[in-house]
């Protein structure tokens, strides 16, 4: 399969303090120094950093960035990519050294989400110091999950399946219509597609090695009072006991336990719920808290 998982976040974001002490205290990540002047990195396994925070005036998606084999891989990835007309941007070196990799091609897809494949991560070989997390689900399953928006989601649809190598593993229908759920490793899905009138990161999520790791998350969220988005519960595609918060520009963040593997072969299928049980919503806080 041509893309293996997510491998880093780019986001923009107006408040630094704000998510700091998100990502830091109770995403309970180890934030490290990086290349990008003013901005948060932040690390929880052997790459360099798995989150980059950017300070800008309008807060969005700067980049979601697949993981591909090698260089020649990505030049052949390249060449269908503009051979089917899209616009691909080769990264500087300086760019590169930015994000920690040997190389990386920029592009949109067709709901107009920046997005990124590279190759060759710079590992750190010591321990992530994550505390209050024995350790995040990362390896040959990359960074965890994330679900964007697209105008077009059968466009994005055959974009990512078509070009990129996506499977498609479980959908369901929604007021707007279909969302699909894709995945590139054994991780049940690495990659969601929302219908939306508009281009945007609207979910993204991490995963802990055991139940303990969740349940210090939630403890961690009231603690510092970070604002629920949907209680615990085990969805129905992936089986995963997870909660959602509101991140500091709304998206929503999933921390989660036990999501299923699944083989490449899986016949896929449609959910007609999200959950087996809990997941309750609250809406987003108001703007003036």
């Amino acid at each position: 399969m041509p893309i293996h998982s997510l491998g880093y976040l780019r986001l923009n974001v107006t408040d630094i303090p704000a998510w700091r002490r998100f990502a830091g205290e109770f995403l309970a990540m180890q934030e490290v120094s990086g290349s990008t002047e003013g901005a948060l990195h932040y690390r929880i396994d052997s790459f360099h950093h798995r989150l980059a925070l950017i300070p800008a005036e309008t807060p969005g998606l700067a980049a979601a960035a697949f993981q591909v084999t090698d260089s020649r891989d990505l030049d052949r990835m390249v060449t269908e990519l503009e051979t089917a007309g899209s616009t691909v941007t080769r990264g500087s070196k300086e760019d590169c050294e930015l994000r920690q990799v040997s190389g990386f091609v920029s592009l949109t897809d067709p709901g107009g989400n920046p997005i990124e494949l590279f190759h060759g991560p710079r590992f750190d070989h010591s321990v992530p110091v994550t505390p209050g997390v024995s350790a995040f689900v990362t390896g040959d399953l990359g960074m965890g999950h994330i679900i964007l928006n697209m105008a077009d989601v059968e466009a994005g649809y055959r974009f990512y399946v078509d070009l990129l190598g996506f499977s498609e593993r479980n959908t369901t229908e929604s007021p707007d219509g279909t969302l699909y759920f894709l995945g590139c490793n054994a991780r049940q899905h690495t990659l969601g597609l929302a219908p939306a009138a508009g281009p945007g990161l609207l979910h993204f999520m991490f995963e802990g090695v055991n139940l303990d790791d969740v349940g210090r998350a939630l403890d961690r969220a009231y603690r510092y009072e970070v604002p629920m988005m949907q209680s615990l519960g085990r969805h129905t595609n992936d089986n995963m006991v997870s909660f959602y918060v509101w991140s500091p520009d709304l998206h929503a963040v999933e921390f989660g336990y036990d999501g299923e593997r699944v083989d490449p072969d899986t016949p896929s299928y449609d959910i007609t719920e999200g959950a087996f049980w809990g997941h309750h919503f609250t809406p987003p806080p108001s703007p003036t808290g």
